[in-house]
């Protein structure tokens, strides 16, 4: 379980980053696209779709990156007055009442939702828009995945503490 949750966090980790990139990519077709469109008086629906598409991305992957790095919304105002214990107990019900079915769920209806798309061969109805609309539908597969394999192992290290607080007692 240890070997479980050290490699779950590490590809959390690296995908977060991978994200972060996205977004300094994104922030540059932002400004590019301002420039373009006021200064040139020029635009392009190729622009609006990857901007959109680049801050998908960065939502979607970086799901499981907050949660690892726990940075998610979250009502604080008891919480950060509960033991170790208590937080602990509390991250166990929310994951398993909310985050676990919420992923599943997603996971369930993203992925014929992506196969459709990408057997179609879906792309974008504007001209000039991207193509192959797979590539961003998957996205949420992915994103979905990672906050899963990251609330399991939130969960195994909770239920750790749970059960080494127990132990001791």
């Amino acid at each position: 379980m240890e070997a479980y949750m050290r490699l779950v966090s590490r590809l959390n980790e690296a995908v977060g980053k991978f994200a972060a990139l996205l977004n300094l990519l994104m922030i540059a077709l932002v400004c590019f696209d301002v420039v373009v469109r006021y200064v040139l008086k020029k635009t392009s629906a190729f622009f609006y779709e990857m901007e959109w598409h680049l801050f998908s991305m960065v939502f979607l992957l970086a799901a499981g990156w907050t949660l690892l790095h726990d940075r998610h919304v979250r009502v604080d105002i008891f919480y950060t007055r509960f033991s170790k214990r208590s937080k602990a107990l509390a991250d166990v019900m929310g994951t398993i009442v909310f985050l676990l079915p919420f992923c599943i769920v997603i996971l369930a209806t993203a992925i014929p939702y992506t196969l459709n798309a990408f057997v179609s061969g879906e792309a974008s109805p504007d001209a000039g828009g991207l193509p192959y609309r797979w590539v961003i539908k998957s996205m949420i597969v992915v994103g979905a995945g990672l906050l899963l394999l990251q609330g399991v192992a939130q969960l195994i290290e909770n239920l750790t503490t749970l059960a080494k607080k127990e132990h001791e007692e």
